[in-house]
């Protein structure tokens, strides 16, 4: 089940990484929305984009506060990969 969850988030992510490419030509996608969510969902898979999340979010307080938030949110909703 485990590795179910951990292919399952590994798929999506790619998905919104995708339609966050197609979202930076296409004008009615928004691409920077669709990347966000798909390096947010990767971040669960690669320590390495966790870390840089972190790292890109420390200078600004209000966005690291909301990321935390978003992150407690989505292990509670996918469990613990």
């Amino acid at each position: 089940m485990r590795k179910a969850k951990r292919v399952f988030v590994l798929i999506i992510g790619i998905i919104f990484i995708i339609l966050g490419l197609f979202g930076l030509v296409l004008p009615f996608l928004q691409g920077i929305i669709f990347l966000a969510i798909g390096f947010f969902l990767l971040s669960f898979y690669f320590p390495k984009i966790r870390l840089w999340i972190n790292k890109h979010t420390e200078k600004y307080p209000y966005l690291s506060k909301k990321i935390k938030k978003v992150e407690v949110w989505m292990t509670k909703i996918i469990g613990d990969i």
